[in-house]
C-alpha cells in the first residue's frame, strides 16, 4: 500500500492515525512539527501528507507551502487534519496546496476512505 507521513504534535492524534491505516497495510511514518514532516518528506517516497494545521515550529499551512515547492513532490496529496472548520481557513489551505481536509476528531472510516481515494495501490 501506501509510505503516508502523519504531522501532528499530538502523539495521540499520530498514533490514531497509524492504528486505523497499518491494519490496512499502509506504512505510516511519524512528525511533531512541520520542520520534523518537511525533512521526513524530503529523505523518503511518500504516496501522501496528512498534516495537522497549528503546531509549534512550522504550521501546517507553511509546510503545505514548502512541500509545494519541491519538485520532486509535484502531486503528492496533502490533507488536512485539523480541529479548525473557519472557511477562510480552508481557502487558505486550498490556495497553499492542499488536496483535502478532514476536522478532528475523525472517523477511522473516514479517514480510511479519502487515503483509499488518494493513494494509489
Amino acid at each position: 500500500m501506501g509510505n503516508i507521513l502523519t504531522v501532528d504534535d499530538s502523539p495521540s492524534i499520530r498514533q490514531m492515525i497509524k492504528v486505523t491505516l497499518a491494519p490496512a497495510g499502509h506504512n505510516v511514518i511519524e512528525a511533531g512539527d512541520g520542520a520534523q514532516g518537511l525533512e521526513k518528506a524530503k529523505s523518503g517516497k511518500l504516496d501522501l501528507v496528512i498534516t495537522d494545521l497549528n503546531m509549534p515550529v512550522m504550521n501546517g499551512l507553511e509546510l503545505i507551502r514548502a512541500l509545494r515547492a519541491l519538485p520532486a513532490l509535484v502531486g503528492l496529496p496533502i490533507v488536512f487534519l485539523t480541529t479548525e472548520s473557519n472557511d477562510a481557513v480552508k481557502l487558505e489551505a486550498k490556495k497553499a496546496g492542499a488536496t483535502g481536509w478532514i476536522t478532528k476528531p475523525f472517523k477511522q472510516e473516514q479517514l480510511l476512505s479519502v487515503v483509499s481515494k488518494l493513494v494509489r495501490s
